[in-house]
């Protein structure tokens, strides 16, 4: 393992002085049972992960593999989700995807770190291959020699601040015949810092938009998410999330704020609207400022809360006013989820808008016993759709975000939201009944 590590850092320290003027590939991988080219490492379906090696599968279900002529891709499939990890520093990387090549059809949809969405149902007919580029954030808690992020004990088993780079392969049919490694550390990088709406939520069946963003961006920009479940604005400081998020920012980057629901909650974390609230806000901007990077605020999304005439109740207070008012002030774009997430759950109704939140009755997971009925956090379906919303917002405010948002551009109208029907979310492995911090 420590010569594994070695001569991976060993690469990057290349990389980042300069000895090379192309990206050199960290890492090739070919999945299948046949001989691998020259520099590139062999998967089989046998080859299980360890620290040892540095990398690996993880399956949930039966592995097989197609060990096919010299002149066509091998594969590794499974008949349910899998796995496959590699030790990485931390850093960003250009993720070159090579699926399918079965002799049969797939659909791959691969979900990175903690089901972080990258791909959505890619196709491949019989023994045809495709290819996707990704780019994704690879952190630990490490600030400097002295400080790190004060991580809960629930995130220490998170995926997302690891030594790893996790690959969750999902769908119908999910295939992989090569993965190709590169660094990526000069792309711009979006920033999120925020609360249990925002963050990548590590179980089923909750979600987040943050965790859905990616899938709507080009490869040529990296969302690093830092927001975890139950934070404030100052909790996110006093964590050392903030120092940790700045001390990777770079000049160009973008911070994307969006704090509410536990700010206005009483107790020691507790901001006044247009006072202390306001003032936070400002340091986060100023702040960022300082490294170069362009802050965009993000009111938060309405709870579901309806009155009798199927409206929903304001249960933020001014706080989405006060932070409307801070964009002014500041200058600063913002994008106004707390209004467009009142049109999405108006349009689906009081009753039908549960399906956009974790509503599930009795039984519909192992070991759940009781109903689910969560007014505050999503489900992916309404994560999927409040991403979208953050995608239009770009869009129409013609932010210089639009740059990186996948073609073709189309903008999404919360007053008329996805049919549930034609949309389908492939379930990672991991499931957990505990409600997350925050409400």
């Amino acid at each position: 393992m420590k010569q594994f590590i070695f001569t991976v850092l060993a690469v990057v320290l290349s990389m980042t002085t300069g000895q090379a003027k192309e990206k050199k590939s960290l890492f090739r991988f070919d999945f299948g049972t046949g001989k691998a080219p020259k520099g590139w490492t062999k998967v089989e379906p046998s080859t299980l992960y360890s620290a040892e090696k540095g990398y690996g599968l993880i399956p949930s279900g039966k592995m097989e593999a197609n060990d096919k002529n010299s002149d066509r891709s091998h594969f590794v499939s499974s008949n349910k989700p899998f796995y496959f990890e590699v030790q990485l520093p931390e850093g960003h990387y250009q993720i070159e995807l090579t699926l399918g090549g079965s002799p049969v059809a797939t659909s791959t949809t691969m979900k990175a770190e903690s089901r972080r969405l990258m791909l959505e149902n890619i196709q491949t007919r019989k023994d045809e291959t495709v290819k996707k580029t990704i780019i994704v954030d690879v952190r630990t808690p490490r600030i400097n020699d002295t400080e790190q992020v004060k991580l809960k004990e629930r995130e220490l088993k998170y995926l997302n601040f690891d030594n790893k780079l996790t690959f969750e392969f999902n769908g119908e049919h999910p295939c992989v015949s090569a993965i190709e490694i590169k660094k990526a550390d000069e792309l711009p990088t979006i920033f999120l810092a925020g609360n249990s709406t925002v963050t990548d939520q590590e179980y089923e069946p909750w979600a987040s938009w943050g965790q859905m963003f990616p899938r709507f961006l080009k490869p040529n920009v990296v969302v690093a998410n830092y927001a975890e479940s139950g934070e404030t604005l100052l909790a996110f400081k006093r964590e050392k999330r903030l120092q940790k998020l700045l001390s990777q920012m770079k000049v160009g980057d973008y911070l994307f704020i969006e704090f509410t629901h536990n700010d206005q909650k009483p107790g020691g974390n507790h901001l006044d609207a247009f006072t202390t609230y306001k003032d936070e806000l400002k340091s986060y901007i100023a702040e960022a400022r300082k490294k170069g990077g362009k802050p965009v605020l993000i009111t938060s999304m309405n709870r579901r809360r309806f009155d009798e005439n199927g409206k929903i109740i304001n249960t933020l207070e001014n706080y989405p006013d006060a932070m409307r008012q801070t964009a002014a002030e500041e200058k600063v774009p913002l994008i106004d989820l707390n209004a467009m997430s009142k049109i999405f759950y108006e349009a689906m109704g009081p009753e039908n808008s549960k399906k956009a939140f974790v509503h599930y009755p009795a039984n519909t997971y192992p070991g759940q016993d009781k109903a689910l009925a969560d007014d505050t956090h999503f489900n992916p379906y309404g994560a999927y759709e409040l991403s979208r919303c953050i995608v239009s917002a770009i869009i129409q405010s013609k932010l210089d975000l639009t740059r990186f948002l996948i073609d073709p551009v189309t903008v999404f109208d919360p007053a008329h939201p996805d049919a549930l029907t034609d949309f389908h979310w492939y379930e990672s492995p991991s499931v957990n009944l505990i409600k997350p911090d925050g409400n």
